[in-house]
């Protein structure tokens, strides 16, 4: 039992969360013989890619209303939802009145930092009660106060208070649940397969999904595990770009599927908005180390190769208080911020964890030992505070003499967790970094995440809803809100007109490109290594496209993307055998993507862009730098944001032989929501109105 008295079957309970596995599988429609290939079909009125938590959401909502639906899963329940989360992964959702908020004020939090269409933030916050409501009606442990409120606690870009928590494993709770009931409304999962291209019917503005291309390792009706889905709506729901940067939070293996939109032609958006933020490596156990693992004040050090310790945040605080507070604000301004580099900042943090990782040091976090001090100031004492850190610590009665000692008091399942993976915080300092933790962009989409294909969905993190900042948590909630509202559409969609079907012909061809990707990639001993392609990609992407980019780096950067993409299409990539085809393609489809975001990037530096959210674009000519306690960072100089890039978005679109093509819009507004009436707009609802026909223009 813990200092706060939390028995340890709770404690197992919250962290060691087991997911369920007896699911119903599907039925194969039909056999296709292509070539001498029997390839199996199956058939569904929708198909949702993506077994996390968004993904099961919509699968859920979707056979609530009477719509049959097959998932399809590269791995049952694996990725971010089911392996990711931080010290209280956080679920942000629209608070109480007496809060002093409201769905207008939880919108205009979404979008402060620009690019983000004013209907999709509102759409959000509205959104969060139904998404709150439903998993806790599901079972989600939301921990509530003796009145039964939801208990909050302030976030990252929160002013309000507006997040609450089941603890590290929120999301992988959220699973949970959602898997329990599409197993209990017996909704099939297709296991083990891979989308390798999205199916489409019709020509022009007649162009619509029907279905997917997979290769699946379920069943062995031909060596390849090539198979179709057949379906009139796809909800692509498969994640973040796990694999794009080197320096990663997400955990191994988590690819997402943006560059099969990219091959497919869909429009994305804001590829060039990300987040970072310190956290364990992927070489030991990938997590986020926010919220009370540094509120509590832990000696964050370096080693040498020669195992020399350096206290070196020494050398960009003056004293030994600012030090410490900052540490401390890394808990609620976790993602790395330019600005915050400015003036002791918190981000500052990250900054000089760079500058050391660069010189080939390792960062530790160390519970059991308190920050020294600033050489020639006082040492660390838990009187000397800044006010807000002092009273924060108060009101948690977090004011023990070390910071494991205030870790177990404010959260000990903090400790617990990375206990399970065979890391014990309270006896040894664990390494860590800055890494990459969320892609803000992906799949432009309405309100109603429908993408510029017809019939073709995204929620989640493979949904580019988010702008250039967002509240901590507000992910999850997009996930959960999008995943109700493009059900609600899909079932107005199949009431109001037939399937879109592919003809046998465009299904046979589709599946003769995929069976001669298939011929000229397993065994080709020409072909470019996967390891050297993912090596290649992730060092490019985490060296010149991270949270620090010196925007002279970035052109170059790009060519030498464009060069590997044009290496793939003239030697293929070496598949050594059949179980491997999944990593084949998705590589090749991460290539393709690392060109899309250094494209995007590079046209947003070209246009004047400047530092802003997660990236700071440096470069000798910049306005500002960064001070530390030793002087000026000429080094890091950086550019400020041009304030009229917040009032539009960076779209992008690929199309095989012409290229990335790079546009922009202005945001989208919103009517005046308080003029909206029960009488005037009760009849839109019945007769099915307010789910439009129109979605997101080609461009």
């Amino acid at each position: 039992m813990t200092d706060n008295a939390i028995p340890q079957h709770i404690l197992d309970a919250m962290t060691d969360v087991h997911l369920p596995r007896d699911v119903a599988q599907p039925a194969v429609s039909e056999i296709r013989e292509i070539d001498g290939v029997r390839i199996p079909v199956y058939r569904a009125p929708a198909v949702v890619l993506g077994s996390g938590a968004a993904g099961l959401r919509a699968a859920v909502e979707l056979k609530r209303r009477g719509v049959d639906v097959l998932i399809v899963t590269r791995k049952m329940f694996w990725g971010t939802s089911a392996f990711s989360g931080s010290d209280k992964q956080t679920l942000h959702t629209a608070c109480t009145k007496h809060r002093g908020d409201d769905f207008t004020k939880m919108a205009q939090a979404l979008g402060a930092g620009g690019a983000m269409d004013a209907d999709v933030a509102y759409v959000e916050a509205v959104g969060s009660i139904d998404a709150l409501a439903g998993l806790k009606y599901l079972g989600l442990p939301l921990p509530e106060d003796a009145y039964g409120a939801v208990l909050r606690y302030q976030t990252d870009h929160d002013e309000y208070g507006r997040a609450t928590s089941c603890g590290p494993r929120t999301s992988r709770l959220m699973v949970k649940v959602l898997a329990e009931e599409a197993i209990r409304l017996g909704i099939p999962f297709l296991d083990h397969s891979t989308g390798m291209a999205l199916l489409k019917s019709g020509e022009g503005e007649a162009e619509q999904a029907a279905g997917l291309i997979l290769h699946t390792r379920t069943h062995h009706e031909n060596p390849y595990g090539l198979c179709a889905v057949l379906s009139p709506n796809v909800v692509l729901a498969s994640g973040g770009p796990g694999e794009l940067y080197r320096d990663s939070v997400y955990p191994k293996n988590c690819f997402g599927s943006l560059g099969m939109a990219l091959e497919a032609g869909l429009v994305l958006t804001n590829l060039t908005e990300h987040q970072f933020g310190i956290g364990t490596r992927r070489s030991e156990f990938p997590w986020n180390l926010s919220g009370t693992y540094v509120q509590v004040m832990p000696y964050v050090y370096s080693t040498d190769a020669e195992g020399r310790e350096y206290n070196f945040l020494a050398d960009y605080y003056r004293t030994t208080q600012e030090l410490v507070s900052n540490v401390f604000r890394k808990g609620y301004q976790w993602p790395f911020h330019a600005s915050r580099t400015l003036d002791f900042g918190s981000s500052l943090v990250d900054l000089a964890i760079y500058r050391e990782t660069r010189q080939g040091r390792t960062v530790w976090l160390d519970f059991n030992r308190n920050p020294q001090p600033v050489p020639g100031d006082l040492p660390f004492d838990l009187d000397r505070l800044d006010p807000d850190v002092r009273a924060y610590l108060e009101n948690n009665q977090a004011l023990q003499e070390t910071p494991i000692d205030r870790l177990r008091r404010m959260n000990p399942l903090a400790i617990e967790l990375y206990r399970q993976y065979k890391m014990d915080i309270a006896r040894e300092p664990i390494p860590f970094n800055v890494n990459h933790q969320h892609m803000n962009g992906g799949v432009e989409v309405n309100t109603h995440a429908r993408s510029s294909l017809d019939g073709c969905y995204a929620v989640g993190e493979i949904a580019g809803t988010h702008g250039v900042t967002r509240p901590g948590g507000a992910a999850l909630n997009a996930g959960q809100v999008f995943g109700r509202r493009c059900a609600a559409h899909i079932r107005a969609r199949l009431q109001r007109q037939p399937d879109a079907r592919a003809t046998p012909e465009a299904l046979d061809g589709e599946l003769r490109r995929a069976l001669a990707w298939f011929a000229r990639n397993v065994g080709n001993e020409d072909g470019l290594s996967l390891d050297d392609v993912a090596r290649e990609i992730q060092a490019r992407m985490s060296d010149h496209a991270g949270f620090i980019c010196h925007v002279d780096a970035v052109p170059a950067a790009l060519e030498a993307a464009r060069e590997l993409n044009r290496q793939i299409a003239e030697r293929g990539v070496r598949v050594t055998d059949h179980k491997h085809l999944y990593e084949g393609i998705l590589r090749t489809q991460t290539a393709l993507l690392s060109e899309a975001v250094l494209h995007a990037l590079d046209h947003y530096i070209r246009d004047g862009g400047g530092s802003r959210g997660a990236r700071m674009l440096c470069s000798g000519g910049g306005e500002q730098a960064p001070s530390s306690r030793l002087g000026t960072l000429d080094g890091f100089r950086f550019l400020p944001e041009n304030p009229a890039h917040k009032q539009e978005k960076i779209l992008l679109r690929y199309r095989p032989g012409a290229g990335m093509q790079v546009f922009k819009r202005p945001l989208r507004g919103i009517e005046d929501t308080g003029r909206i009436y029960f009488e005037k707009n009760w009849g839109a609802y019945l007769t099915g109105t307010i789910y439009p026909e129109d979605r997101q223009p080609a461009a």
